[in-house]
């Protein structure tokens, strides 16, 4: 064996309970039961005792109970001393137990921690430590030479084999983990590679139509603009430039989405300092501020550019107050318009009048809320999403 071997733990996979299957969870506390109760059997019947003799035997058991259970901890927390100590404590348990004469008692513990350390620590310690558990054994067994071979030899095999079923089950725990690992960075790998695609289609599609759009609607302008003034062509400037000024809002966020699925989003606090340039308000910010998922940044910015547009139809000329506060677990966005006029009725009317719909629907695919209806001096939209 190499040095590595004889110096190296078991694996803490190994030494839990992780990955065991019910069956073998029922054989161990059924092993467990099984020395108890034969410690205490032991310890009761090796002759008459009175209510104090009981109460110093039923301390005795509880403390090699809970001993034998620290002991599985340090060993688990590979912290070598401790739990060589610990089985020291076993072992002195076992020669205290067999002055009082209870020799059974005694034999369990022994064997015990032969077999416990075999399994549990490192080969360099564990061999001295079953060596002089099984040593003392041998000292007090009276069924003849032969016997003590065979039983102690099998204490040996039973630790040693126990130790290689456990590394065993580690060894299967740590490549199912590995495997996790990979199946996740494989299925990341190829979301990122789908929203690749995604984001290549909609940039030659969509963003390449608004942008033609755009420089038909320039065009038209100009031609407009050198007509004669008028009402009608009035009219029809005005539409054409609010077209035009759609077009370009419409690429920009085309920009946007094609950022979001390429990993490319700007701060949310950004975006919506950005989005309000163009209108009177302010945006503030409250609490911690963190990287958001990306959902929910998403959903944010959604709600925040919907939540706008309702602003410029229903009450143009209003200031919007903007407010994103960081919450434990969840992010709050409020967005709330004061004063403005009557708006214009075909420009009021437009629109699916889906906006809030789709804003609540976007809220609930993520576990969160959103309540929108009037508030003291306008309308007031507030969002809350887990994040």
């Amino acid at each position: 064996m190499t040095r590595a071997t004889w110096t190296s733990w078991p694996s803490r996979e190994a030494l839990s309970r992780q990955g065991r299957t019910r069956p073998r969870a029922v054989i161990a506390w059924s092993v467990r039961a099984l020395l108890l109760v034969l410690v205490l059997w032991g310890t009761f019947t090796a002759g008459k005792f009175g209510p104090w003799e009981v109460a110093v035997g039923l301390l005795g058991v509880l403390g090699c109970a809970w001993t034998a259970w620290a002991f599985f901890r340090t060993s688990l927390e590979h912290r070598l001393w401790p739990s060589l100590g610990l089985m020291v404590l076993l072992m002195a348990a076992a020669f205290g137990a067999q002055q009082a004469g209870a020799g059974v008692s005694a034999v369990v513990l022994w064997c015990g921690c032969a077999v416990t350390a075999l399994e549990r620590l490192p080969l360099s310690a564990a061999v001295p430590a079953t060596v002089v558990a099984l040593a003392a054994y041998a000292a007090v067994n009276a069924d003849g030479w032969m016997t003590t071979a065979l039983t102690t030899g099998g204490l040996c095999l039973a630790g040693y084999v126990l130790r290689l079923d456990a590394e065993a089950r580690g060894s299967v725990l740590r490549l199912l983990a590995q495997e996790r690992v990979a199946r996740a960075a494989e299925a990341e790998s190829a979301a990122l590679n789908e929203r690749s695609r995604i984001a290549r289609e909609i940039h030659d599609v969509l963003a390449h139509s608004l942008s033609a759009q755009l420089v038909h609607l320039e065009a038209a302008r100009l031609l407009i603009e050198r007509q004669p003034s008028g009402e009608f062509r009035d009219q029809v400037l005005e539409r054409v430039v609010a077209a035009r000024s759609m077009a370009r809002e419409g690429l920009a966020e085309t920009r946007q989405a094609l950022a979001a699925l390429r990993g490319e989003v700007a701060p949310v606090e950004d975006f919506l300092r950005q989005l309000v340039t163009a209108e009177p308000g302010e945006v503030t910010v409250a609490g911690e501020q963190r990287p958001l998922t990306a959902e929910a940044s998403q959903t944010v910015r959604r709600v925040a550019q919907e939540a706008l547009t309702n602003v410029r139809k229903h009450a143009p000329g209003a200031t919007v107050l903007v407010r994103l506060e960081y919450l434990p677990g969840e992010v709050a966005l409020e967005v709330r318009d004061r004063g403005g006029h009557r708006p214009v009725e075909e420009l009021a009317v437009s629109g699916s009048g889906y906006g809030l719909l789709g804003m609540r629907e976007r809220a609930e695919l993520l576990g969160g809320t959103l309540e929108a209806g009037p508030g003291e001096e306008g309308f007031v939209v507030s969002l809350r999403v887990p994040a």
